[in-house]
């Protein structure tokens, strides 16, 4: 684990900044499980390059890569294991449980987090691995402290997100007993708003916290922490330095905890930072992870939700503080993406944006298109885009999209205030998929004020849909922080309390887990567990039947031939030989209403209903609220064909639908 263990910054000498100039403040940044192990930390990257920036000397520790160097030693330990911790538990905490005994330096009640987890679905397998990793681990984390200690750092910033906290808590507390005057920092998604404040507050060995966006404020406090060191003024300067950083959580000269109030407004578009990547590649090759993943980089385009700020889906929490929609510029973008693609000999990226600049299509969408590039990409969208958007995207190098699906219930969707209806959901599958690009997507309920009936009409035709990829899963919904349900509890959602994983990891008072909490837990709402039940066995289905499964048309001399290779139809091939049929066919290219049909093709309404009729039967339409779509995909543009494409919808899927 000691082996060139830090990501370091190119030599320096020859830079036009002179040695009397460097500052002396050495920064170790941290990435603790369960950190993706195929990517490096957008987070660290951004604030390696805002304190290299600003002269001080910056390491990078890829500990979870240490963690695997060091669990595959003494465990038959695999990327599916890793996988659970990092993302399918996330919802029950067992990666931040597995850390909680090293947290505070006794083991947790295994019992009663076993039945916990039995309750939530986790198999014997699961269970007994967490079991074992919680009494493992402590010997990990001290190791790993040791050796940042023995780095003599004057700052150690972890980051923090998803199921890292545990994990970062634990190895903090180790550093601090081993280097008091280490000064330990936290950042991250975890510690945003009253999370940040609450973390700060409960666990004394954390120094500062910084809430929100980090470009600013962490290089901030390095700068007050060289003044400090150098002399260069007193105790009350340096107070005043902290004070005046906004968002941060600090102690003062007494002890005392001080939070500043968070930014006011977001950071600009133009301030946002490029991250640094070196050594990255370097340390995975050595590593075991090598072994099992495909490297790949994160990139930056826009910060916030341009949907959001108009009408915030009832249940994201996603964008915290700062909802505020900012894009940079499409010639920044793309030559940041193509900068790192070259620096770095890799062509996979994820754009970690939570929905994207619809102006990129006609800008860094169609440059790639129309560049001598082979980059590969996985985008946030929003579900309502049109056939020739998902073509560009796939022109672009698209393999993947996060396209926010979550139901196709119109009634459902109008709940979540999603802008969409169940028809152009089902339109987003065939067309993503004519396009040759993966969608990924979660079925959520529980939402307060559904019925089951908004569940029995998709229940009915999920089989005609098995050749459009299928849901990563079926979920009730949790409540997050951040989100307008945690937020207003006249939507259906109040006495809130803290998911009940935190009480077992934290061990703290409930009125401090309701503030350090991400997840809480109500009253279910919506459809009972019966019918959750038979949706998620009906996702399971279409999972199990995708592969095989076929749905495509394609123009034949003025005819549409249609091929099914769909168990729930007996039939293969069908003709659309009638012009006026054909013609019907392709209006039902975008959602429909039967009159709306009529009114088009100029064919009489009793003649429409027939054909709906028989088109129903025979699997070809999805409708919905009286809107009707045909679910057939172009045959010539299947997704199977892309070069790539199952490689990364396997690898990315599970990861990417976390949220």
């Amino acid at each position: 684990m000691s082996g060139a263990p830090y990501d370091r910054a190119p030599d320096t000498a020859g830079s036009p900044l002179q040695a009397s100039e460097v500052r002396q403040v050495k920064v170790l940044l941290v990435n603790m499980p369960w950190g993706s192990i195929e990517v490096p930390s957008l987070a660290l990257g951004i604030l390696r390059t805002a304190a290299e920036a600003r002269g001080h000397e910056v390491l990078v520790r890829e500990a979870n890569l240490d963690f695997v160097d060091w669990i595959v030693e003494r465990t038959p330990f695999t990327l599916d294991d890793y996988t659970y911790y990092a993302t399918s538990s996330y919802f029950q905490g067992a990666g931040d449980w597995v850390f909680s005994g090293a947290l505070h330096g006794s083991p947790g009640d295994a019992e009663a987090f076993s039945r916990f987890l039995a309750r939530h679905g986790a198999s014997a397998d699961e269970t007994a691995m967490t079991r074992a990793l919680h009494g493992l681990v402590p010997g990990f984390t001290a190791r790993l402290a040791a050796e940042l200690a023995a780095e003599r750092p004057d700052v150690v910033g972890f980051t923090t997100t998803f199921q890292q906290n545990t994990a970062a808590l634990s190895a903090a507390r180790m550093l601090k007993e081993l280097s008091p005057g280490t000064r330990v920092v936290f950042g991250g998604a975890n510690c945003d708003g009253e999370m940040g404040a609450a973390l700060h507050r409960c666990f004394p060995f954390v120094d500062d916290v910084v809430r929100g966006e980090g470009e600013t404020a962490f290089p901030a406090l390095l700068d007050a922490v060289d003044g400090l060191r150098a002399g260069a003024g007193s105790g009350e300067a340096y107070e005043s330095a902290l004070a005046g950083i906004a968002g941060l959580c600090w102690r003062d000269r007494t002890g005392a905890v001080r939070a500043n109030p968070m930014a006011r407004r977001p950071l600009p578009p133009g301030e946002i930072l490029a991250p640094s990547y070196e050594g990255f590649f370097e340390r995975l090759d050595a590593s075991a992870a090598a072994r099992w993943v495909q490297p790949r980089l994160l990139v930056e385009g826009s910060r916030g939700c341009w949907w959001g700020e108009k009408h915030h889906c009832t249940f994201c929490g996603l964008n915290g503080s700062f909802m505020e929609f900012r894009s940079k510029s499409p010639d920044r973008f793309l030559t940041e993406l193509l900068d790192l693609a070259a620096r770095h000999r890799v062509l996979d990226f994820v754009v970690v944006d939570n929905i994207l600049d619809m102006g990129y299509f006609d800008t860094v969408l169609r440059r790639l298109a129309e560049g001598a590039y082979d980059v590969r990409l996985h985008f946030e969208v929003k579900s309502n885009l049109r056939k020739h958007q998902f073509r560009m995207l796939g022109d672009a190098g698209a393999v993947m999209v996060q396209p926010g699906i979550e139901s196709l219930s119109s009634r459902v969707l109008k709940l979540m205030d999603k802008g969409v209806t169940g028809c152009q959901n089902v339109r987003a599958l065939r067309d993503a998929q004519s396009a040759g690009v993966s969608a990924c997507w979660n079925y959520l309920y529980g939402f307060p004020g559904e019925t089951p009936e908004d569940y029995r009409g998709v229940l009915a035709q999920m089989p005609l849909l098995h050749h459009l990829e299928p849901p990563a899963g079926a979920s009730r919904i949790a409540i997050e922080r951040f989100s307008p349900y945690f937020d207003r509890p006249e939507l259906g959602f109040d006495r809130l309390r803290p998911a009940p994983q935190y009480a077992e990891i934290y061990r703290l008072p409930e009125e401090e887990l309701a503030g350090l909490a991400y997840l809480f837990a109500a009253e279910p709402q919506g459809i009972d567990e019966g019918l959750g039940a038979e949706l998620a066995a009906a996702v399971e289905a279409w999972r199990a039947e995708h592969p095989a499964c076929r749905l495509t048309w394609q123009e034949a001399g003025g005819r549409i031939v249609l091929v099914s290779r769909r168990p729930a139809y007996a039939w293969t091939v069908h003709e659309l030989a009638d012009p006026a049929e054909a013609a019907l066919f392709r209006l039902l290219e975008q959602p429909r209403t039967a009159a709306v049909l009529g009114a088009r093709s100029g064919l009489p309404a009793e003649r429409v209903r027939a054909v709906l009729d028989r088109w129903t039967d025979l699997g070809l339409l999805f409708h919905e609220n009286g809107a009707y779509v045909h679910v057939a995909v172009e045959s010539d543009n299947q997704a199977l064909f892309r070069p790539g494409h199952r490689h990364h919808r396997e690898e990315q899927s599970s990861a990417a639908c976390v949220g």
